[in-house]
Protein backbone atom coordinates (compact mmCIF):
# COMPACT_ATOMS: atom_id res chain seq x y z
CA UNK A 1 0.00 0.00 0.00
CA UNK A 2 1.65 3.44 -0.97
CA UNK A 3 1.38 6.70 0.97
CA UNK A 4 1.12 8.54 -2.48
CA UNK A 5 -2.09 10.84 -3.33
CA UNK A 6 -4.04 9.99 -6.21
CA UNK A 7 -2.58 13.42 -7.39
CA UNK A 8 0.77 12.62 -6.68
CA UNK A 9 0.91 9.30 -8.72
CA UNK A 10 -1.49 10.44 -11.64
CA UNK A 11 0.53 14.18 -12.12
CA UNK A 12 3.76 12.92 -11.53
CA UNK A 13 5.83 14.27 -14.38
CA UNK A 14 7.75 10.80 -15.61
CA UNK A 15 4.44 9.16 -15.61
CA UNK A 16 2.14 12.00 -16.66
CA UNK A 17 2.36 11.05 -20.35
CA UNK A 18 1.72 7.38 -19.97
CA UNK A 19 -1.59 8.14 -17.78
CA UNK A 20 -2.83 10.88 -20.32
CA UNK A 21 -2.43 8.09 -22.99
CA UNK A 22 -3.60 5.45 -21.24
CA UNK A 23 -7.14 7.83 -20.41
CA UNK A 24 -7.65 8.29 -24.04
CA UNK A 25 -7.21 4.37 -24.74
CA UNK A 26 -9.89 4.49 -22.04
CA UNK A 27 -12.27 7.00 -23.61
CA UNK A 28 -11.47 5.58 -27.21
CA UNK A 29 -12.74 2.36 -26.18
CA UNK A 30 -15.69 3.31 -24.01
CA UNK A 31 -17.00 5.06 -27.17
CA UNK A 32 -17.06 2.45 -29.40
CA UNK A 33 -19.54 0.36 -27.15
CA UNK A 34 -21.72 3.17 -27.07
CA UNK A 35 -25.08 1.14 -29.02
CA UNK A 36 -28.10 2.33 -30.34
CA UNK A 37 -29.49 5.72 -31.35
CA UNK A 38 -27.31 7.75 -29.00
CA UNK A 39 -24.59 5.27 -29.22
CA UNK A 40 -24.37 6.34 -33.34
CA UNK A 41 -24.70 10.37 -32.06
CA UNK A 42 -21.67 9.98 -29.49
CA UNK A 43 -19.56 7.88 -32.07
CA UNK A 44 -20.29 10.44 -34.70
CA UNK A 45 -19.38 13.61 -32.96
CA UNK A 46 -16.47 11.66 -31.38
CA UNK A 47 -15.19 10.87 -34.74
CA UNK A 48 -15.80 14.27 -35.79
CA UNK A 49 -13.64 15.87 -33.18
CA UNK A 50 -10.83 13.77 -33.96
CA UNK A 51 -11.08 14.17 -37.43
CA UNK A 52 -11.17 18.15 -37.08
CA UNK A 53 -8.65 18.28 -33.87
CA UNK A 54 -6.26 15.63 -34.26
CA UNK A 55 -5.03 15.31 -30.39
CA UNK A 56 -7.33 17.15 -29.12
CA UNK A 57 -8.28 14.30 -26.54
CA UNK A 58 -4.83 13.96 -25.16
CA UNK A 59 -5.16 17.92 -25.31
CA UNK A 60 -8.17 18.03 -22.59
CA UNK A 61 -7.55 14.94 -20.84
CA UNK A 62 -3.96 16.60 -19.76
CA UNK A 63 -5.76 20.14 -18.69
CA UNK A 64 -7.98 18.56 -16.62
CA UNK A 65 -5.94 15.36 -15.33
CA UNK A 66 -4.99 17.68 -12.51
CA UNK A 67 -8.35 18.17 -11.41
CA UNK A 68 -9.63 14.36 -12.68
CA UNK A 69 -6.73 13.39 -9.96
CA UNK A 70 -7.88 15.41 -7.20
CA UNK A 71 -11.69 14.30 -7.09
CA UNK A 72 -10.91 10.71 -7.81
CA UNK A 73 -8.39 11.10 -4.49
CA UNK A 74 -10.95 10.72 -1.74
CA UNK A 75 -12.11 7.42 -3.44
CA UNK A 76 -9.06 6.47 -3.63
CA UNK A 77 -8.31 6.57 0.04
CA UNK A 78 -10.96 5.23 0.79
CA UNK A 79 -10.20 2.17 -1.26
CA UNK A 80 -6.48 1.89 0.39
CA UNK A 81 -7.79 2.22 4.26
CA UNK A 82 -10.92 -0.73 3.39
CA UNK A 83 -9.25 -3.96 3.99
CA UNK A 84 -8.43 -5.98 0.77
CA UNK A 85 -10.84 -4.54 -1.37
CA UNK A 86 -9.82 -3.61 -4.98
CA UNK A 87 -10.01 -0.78 -6.73
CA UNK A 88 -12.62 -1.76 -9.39
CA UNK A 89 -14.74 -2.95 -6.46
CA UNK A 90 -14.53 -0.08 -4.45
CA UNK A 91 -15.06 2.11 -7.35
CA UNK A 92 -17.72 0.27 -8.62
CA UNK A 93 -19.82 0.51 -5.00
CA UNK A 94 -19.31 4.55 -5.48
CA UNK A 95 -19.85 4.68 -8.81
CA UNK A 96 -22.74 7.36 -9.01
CA UNK A 97 -20.48 9.23 -6.43
CA UNK A 98 -17.37 8.97 -8.62
CA UNK A 99 -19.20 10.08 -11.57
CA UNK A 100 -20.28 13.53 -10.08
CA UNK A 101 -17.51 14.10 -8.61
CA UNK A 102 -15.75 13.86 -12.36
CA UNK A 103 -18.94 15.88 -13.43
CA UNK A 104 -18.09 18.67 -11.26
CA UNK A 105 -15.56 19.54 -12.83
CA UNK A 106 -17.22 20.09 -16.31
CA UNK A 107 -20.04 21.55 -14.60
CA UNK A 108 -17.87 24.00 -12.92
CA UNK A 109 -16.13 24.88 -16.85
CA UNK A 110 -19.43 25.04 -18.02
CA UNK A 111 -20.95 27.38 -15.64
CA UNK A 112 -17.86 29.88 -16.34
CA UNK A 113 -18.52 29.61 -20.42
CA UNK A 114 -19.14 32.62 -22.05
CA UNK A 115 -20.55 30.97 -24.97
CA UNK A 116 -24.52 30.84 -23.92
CA UNK A 117 -25.17 28.09 -27.10
CA UNK A 118 -22.40 25.72 -25.19
CA UNK A 119 -23.87 26.07 -21.95
CA UNK A 120 -27.43 25.48 -23.09
CA UNK A 121 -25.68 22.16 -25.13
CA UNK A 122 -24.14 20.82 -21.80
CA UNK A 123 -27.40 20.74 -19.63
CA UNK A 124 -28.96 19.24 -22.09
CA UNK A 125 -26.39 16.87 -22.36
CA UNK A 126 -25.33 16.18 -18.81
CA UNK A 127 -27.70 13.72 -17.43
CA UNK A 128 -26.74 11.27 -19.75
CA UNK A 129 -23.23 11.98 -19.14
CA UNK A 130 -23.81 10.80 -15.56
CA UNK A 131 -25.03 7.22 -16.70
CA UNK A 132 -21.88 7.12 -19.25
CA UNK A 133 -19.36 7.86 -16.55
CA UNK A 134 -20.79 5.65 -14.29
CA UNK A 135 -20.30 2.99 -16.99
CA UNK A 136 -16.65 3.91 -17.60
CA UNK A 137 -15.85 3.58 -13.50
CA UNK A 138 -14.59 0.28 -14.16
CA UNK A 139 -12.13 1.26 -16.14
CA UNK A 140 -10.99 4.37 -14.67
CA UNK A 141 -10.34 2.11 -11.40
CA UNK A 142 -8.52 -0.16 -13.45
CA UNK A 143 -6.21 2.74 -14.74
CA UNK A 144 -5.68 4.21 -11.62
CA UNK A 145 -4.39 0.37 -10.17
CA UNK A 146 -1.91 0.34 -13.11
CA UNK A 147 -0.25 3.27 -12.22
CA UNK A 148 -0.54 3.39 -8.61
CA UNK A 149 1.13 -0.14 -8.75
CA UNK A 150 4.00 1.08 -10.64
CA UNK A 151 4.55 3.50 -7.34
CA UNK A 152 4.26 1.31 -4.77
CA UNK A 153 6.68 -1.60 -6.99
Amino acid sequence: MSNATLPEILTEATRRKSVITDCVLLIDEEVSKKGGLSGIAIKGAFAIVKAVKPGFLAEAVDHMLDDFAARLDPFYQGQQKSAGRSLPSYFGEHSSAVAEALLGITDQRAQRAQNQTLKKTYEKLRPTAKKHVEEAVPGIARLIEKHSAKVAA
